[in-house]
C-alpha cells in the first residue's frame, strides 16, 4: 500500500535523509521516496505491507523536523 504526504520546510539533502529515516522506522515500511522541492513543497510516498494513516505518517516527519501539510491521493 503506497500513502503519498505533501511536506513542507524541506531544503536539501539532509532533509530528505532525515524524513526517510523516520518513516523507514514505522513498522510494516517497505519502501520511502521522497522528491524535494527546496524551500517548496516536498512530496514523500510511503510503501507498506500494511495502510498507515496520516498522523502515523506526519508523527514520524515531525520527529525529523517536518510538518505534513496535506495527503495527496
Amino acid at each position: 500500500m503506497n500513502t503519498t504526504v505533501t511536506i513542507s520546510g524541506m531544503t536539501c539533502g539532509h532533509c530528505v535523509m532525515s524524513v526517510k529515516e523516520e518513516l523507514s522506522a514505522l513498522p510494516g515500511v517497505t519502501g520511502v521516496d521522497v522528491d524535494l522541492v527546496a524551500g517548496g513543497l516536498s512530496t514523500a510516498t510511503v510503501s507498506a505491507e500494511r495502510e498507515l494513516s496520516v498522523p502515523e505518517i506526519s508523527e514520524a516527519v515531525a520527529e525529523a523536523g517536518y510538518t505534513v501539510v496535506s495527503e495527496n491521493a
